[in-house]
């Protein structure tokens, strides 16, 4: 077990050894030197005010500005550029993001993609409400970091941009459906509850269920609407996902009356993923941002190790999309680093009698749809790659 990982960080240290921007960048400390994380908005060693920088993808420690509620950045451009904290920052968001101190705006990137909140005059919305914005903040870094476009179509961009609906079903119903529409991405806010959510993914005979991956799959549809319909890609993705031409609603009624065709991990990564090309491309989306910010993270902790033993390869170039281009080699390096570290995670979890941390099978068409969805990605942010 200990050869494999060190075997898998070596590989991944090595893959990474270029110039291309890999993500978030490193771990991040305060100035004091002290370990702190994404959600962090105080220093807990030298108690020093932090805030996350949407620009540079970094939590900063903060100095005060020349006025009241305006910061500067500790050993980053001091005096030259000023911020604000979000204002949603002391409500139950807990948001600890930045902007710019000349943004007309007074909410963050992040923040100011609400088009409805629950109410907070409810205890309960309250609670979850922070956990849907701790989750929706990852995802609108990963994001940022993966060069994709993020506007508000509350305040930003009305025809192309996105925004979100955080909804509670009423008592006597009807159950508010979490999904995508024009932009629009909607929440059932219930799904913060985590009780109630494994009940949903026990019931569903689902593996896996969360709401950052809740985020990920309907950010994907939005994401389809905006890089794939209408444009050089889309006849491209019908090749590899199949015809979204059909008839979205009875694909659904065929699923929920028969089922998944027994084949379905053959060709897809859950098994949703059979109903439609339209859900193929989201849930492979989703699946595609799962792996890349799970690799970025183990990177940014400096995951080092010695080559002990050879690895198994189980996915060669030849299982890419496009293995004619330049970083196809690079590609599945890391894919196949992701496939033994997951490995020695689940391991890890079984060891604690806790559900697998990677409960997927990643088969060769799979692999395949990812690495359209990276060749696509990597064109919409000018050529730089993220695997």
């Amino acid at each position: 077990m200990i050869n494999i990982f060190e075997s898998v960080v070596k590989r991944l240290t090595e893959a990474w050894r270029s110039e291309e921007p890999s993500g978030r960048g490193q771990s991040f400390r305060c100035d004091c030197g002290l370990p702190v994380y994404f959600r962090n908005s105080l220093c807990l060693g030298c108690k020093a005010p932090l805030g996350y920088e949407p620009e540079s993808l970094q939590v900063r420690a903060l100095l005060a500005g020349p006025k009241p509620d305006i910061w500067r950045i500790q050993g980053k451009n001091q005096g030259t550029r000023f911020w604000r904290r979000c204002e949603n920052l002391d409500s139950a968001a807990g948001c600890n993001w930045l902007v710019a101190a000349d943004d007309e705006d007074t909410l963050c990137v992040s923040c100011r993609l609400n088009n409805t909140i629950p109410n907070l005059d409810d205890a309960d919305n309250c609670r979850w409400w922070r956990k849907i914005e701790n989750a929706k903040r990852r995802l609108i870094s990963q994001l940022l970091s993966l060069g994709l476009p993020v506007k508000s179509k509350v305040s930003e961009d009305p025809e192309r941009g996105f925004m979100f609906d955080f909804l509670r079903s009423p008592e006597k119903g009807p159950r508010v459906q979490t999904g995508h529409a024009n932009g629009l991405i909607t929440l059932n806010v219930e799904e913060a509850d985590d009780s109630k959510r494994e009940k949903i993914r026990h019931d569903l005979h689902e593996p896996y269920r969360t709401l950052l991956g809740h985020f990920r799959h309907e950010i994907g549809h939005y994401y389809w609407d905006r890089l794939v319909a209408g444009t050089a890609w889309l006849e491209k993705f019908r090749g590899v996902f199949g015809d979204e031409r059909m008839d979205y609603a009875a694909a659904l009624k065929r699923n929920y009356e028969q089922g998944p065709p027994a084949n379905w991990a053959d060709h897809h990564i859950t098994s949703y993923a059979s109903v439609h090309p339209w859900e193929d491309w989201a849930e492979s989306w989703a699946h595609y941002m799962h792996v890349v910010d799970s690799l970025d993270t183990a990177l940014r902790f400096g995951l080092r190790g010695e080559d002990v033993e050879a690895a198994v390869e189980p996915f060669s170039v030849n299982d890419l999309y496009d293995p004619s281009v330049p970083d196809a080699q690079r590609v599945i390096l890391l894919v196949n680093s992701w496939v033994q570290l997951t490995t020695v995670l689940n391991e890890l979890a079984r060891s604690m009698g806790q559900h697998d941390f990677y409960p997927f099978v990643l088969s060769r068409p799979v692999l395949r749809k990812m690495h359209f969805i990276q060749m696509l990605v990597k064109e919409t942010r000018g050529g730089q790659s993220l695997i």
